[in-house]
């Protein structure tokens, strides 16, 4: 057996089950009493989600059935980053709501400060878009994965691979 074990931490989510999740909830918005004929618009692109609506009460409405959704897909709702609700003329607003696809740096760093401070016995490293946490004991890995899941401070969703 190894004397080291890692993992690696990084943002990975379906993105055809995101997809999925924004056809059902433009199905399900469109034909909701309350929603029906204010004209609802969900776009997917790569990297964007944008919700239009005639007002921003409807846009929370709408967000709120999304996520509802991607619950139901198990996505995380942490994928989201959500920008402010602006008027684009015509009585109606707009919401873009940015994806996060990748694991930037500073919340590499945050992730690494996390482990350095709670399991000293625990290496992170930094590698790329990755976070590679190699340990003597597997359980102080399934205790980090716990308690990044658990953490305020980590507001992206985290995926744990790569179990050697």
């Amino acid at each position: 057996m190894a004397s080291d074990h890692s993992m690696d931490i990084s943002v990975d989510f379906d993105f055809q089950e995101l997809k999925n999740a924004v056809d059902q909830a433009l199905r399900e918005a469109t034909n909701r009493f309350d929603l029906k004929d204010s004209g609802i618009e969900i776009a997917l692109t790569e990297d964007m989600v944008k919700i239009t609506a005639a007002a921003d009460i409807q846009i929370e409405s709408v967000f709120a059935i999304l996520i509802k959704k991607m619950i139901g897909r198990n996505l995380s709702s942490k994928i989201f980053k959500r920008g402010e609700v602006k008027e684009i003329g015509g009585m109606r607003a707009r919401q873009e709501i940015e994806i996060i696809k990748s694991l930037n740096q500073e919340n590499a760093k945050k992730i690494s400060a996390y482990i350095r401070e709670n399991f000293p016995k625990a290496k992170p490293n930094i590698q790329g878009d990755t976070v590679r946490v190699s340990s003597k004991s597997i359980d102080d890995l399934q205790a980090i994965q716990t308690g990044l899941n658990t953490s305020e401070a980590i507001a992206v969703p985290l995926s744990f691979g790569n179990f050697k």
